[in-house]
């Protein structure tokens, strides 16, 4: 299935067209993702790079047609504001980062950037196949813990959904005006900075003392 083109991101310059479709849409189409898609875009997660190779991702996943229970609590654990919407997806998924090391059991700091890396690589892979992700930071991760018996060392991240996009005309009219909004990125100069840290005026770092 193609990607929706309909509100493809436009920069400073170009990029891969799975990259400028990718984006997080509220809207859902009431269409299962089949199971070779899911394996797909999980084998693209597989392939992100992480710390000493650890890999700490693990997903938990639930799907509204073939795993309703997991789906059911998972949508349990998002916020209020998150509810709504959310359950149009056909799938619902927890990002987990496994907080220690394997070969040594000391605390891997960068585990949460490593899961961060391999939902990045999964939502491209995503696009690529037509399908999209919303990631959530609004969720209980009590909740998840309990449901799921989630063992201590390891921490849930976040919840997406994933799906084919749908009609944002089904959205209440706040959220379908965010669905409909051009998409604008910051302009690289605020967030690259070659040479060194930008400096108030009057405080370069280069300036002589006086």
């Amino acid at each position: 299935m193609a990607a929706d083109t309909t509100n493809v991101l436009t920069l400073e310059h170009e990029i891969m067209p799975a990259l400028a479709q990718r984006r997080s849409p509220r809207a859902y189409a009431d269409q299962p993702v089949p199971a070779e898609a899911l394996q797909q875009v999980f084998a693209a997660a597989s392939s992100a790079s992480s710390c000493f190779g650890e890999q700490p991702w693990r997903f938990l996943v639930g799907t509204r047609a073939g795993s309703a229970e997991a789906y059911d609590k998972i949508l349990a654990s998002l916020a209020e504001f998150n509810q709504p919407w959310a359950k149009a997806a056909p799938v619902l998924v927890v990002s987990i980062a496994k907080t220690t090391f394997s070969h040594d059991s000391n605390p891997n700091a960068w585990a949460t950037h490593d899961v961060g890396q391999a939902v990045a690589t999964l939502a491209i892979q995503g696009a690529e196949l037509g399908l999209q992700i919303h990631q959530m930071a609004g969720f209980s991760a009590d909740k998840v813990r309990t449901s799921f018996g989630v063992p201590e060392g390891y921490a849930p991240v976040a919840v997406f959904t994933l799906g084919y996009p749908g009609d944002p005309a089904g959205l209440p009219d706040a959220l379908r005006e965010r669905e409909m909004a051009p998409r604008v990125r910051k302009p690289l100069a605020e967030f690259v900075f070659e040479g060194g840290w930008p400096q108030p005026e009057g405080e370069r770092y280069d300036q002589a003392p006086v």
